[in-house]
């Protein structure tokens, strides 16, 4: 398969969180299929999706009509209505949607979908709490990404204490098992591991390891 092969995706429900994943799968140059029940969402990305219709997609003929069956991906993106997800979850699944995506609001909503085989089951307004708490906790982070199995990346802003020090003055691998990825100096990517680099203010330094052992790192700065 070609790496530039357009791919197609569908996005059930275009309320503010389908909506965006919606417009920026577009935007990433898929082909995307965007259905709801409501005339006005849909008119509202009419001329920004490759298709935008009103379906319902708890019935699933008017999945298959409306294309579904070529997606690679869908995605499930309504919560509130418990019966409308799971139905919706079931049919793609019916229709013979390869990968498929869904919100879940609850704990319960998170387990049916499991049991229905949905592939990722994402709580978008927990993992974002999550991610701005993280982040207002400590005023020297500035972003980090989770890569699973407790490692995460973290870009920390260069404190006073460390500007004009190198990094290889720093404890982060010896005492604290960090690993320094490099320093971005605006857009430039400029130092790695053992580089004679001297930070300087706005710097961001990053840093690849465990929680505790981040949070460690950042409470000694």
């Amino acid at each position: 398969m070609s790496k530039n092969k357009k791919r197609t995706f569908g996005v059930v429900g275009l309320g503010n969180f389908g909506s965006s994943v919606a417009k920026d799968l577009q935007r990433f140059g898929n082909h995307v299929i965007g259905i709801d029940i409501s005339e006005a969402r849909v008119a509202a990305l009419a001329d920004t999706l490759s298709q935008a219709m009103i379906v319902d997609a708890r019935d699933d003929a008017a999945l298959r009509d409306a294309g579904f069956g070529d997606c690679d991906t869908a995605v499930v993106a309504m919560g509130s209505d418990l019966e409308a997800s799971i139905l919706s979850a079931m049919n793609l699944k019916l229709v013979g949607v390869q990968t498929v995506w869904a919100k879940a609001t609850t704990k319960t909503h998170h387990r049916i979908l499991k049991k229905l085989g949905v592939d990722r089951i994402v709580h978008p307004e927990v993992e974002i709490g999550q991610h701005i708490a993280q982040i207002l906790n400590n005023p020297l982070m500035r972003d980090y990404v989770s890569l699973g199995n407790g490692y995460h990346v973290v870009n920390f802003r260069i404190p006073d204490s460390l500007e004009g020090r190198s990094l290889s003055e720093l404890p982060h691998g010896k005492s604290y098992n960090l690993r320094c990825i490099g320093v971005m100096r605006g857009t430039e990517f400029i130092g790695q591991d053992g580089a004679e680099c001297s930070l300087q203010r706005d710097d961001l330094l990053l840093l690849l390891g465990q929680r505790k052992d981040l949070h460690s790192f950042a409470a000694s700065l």
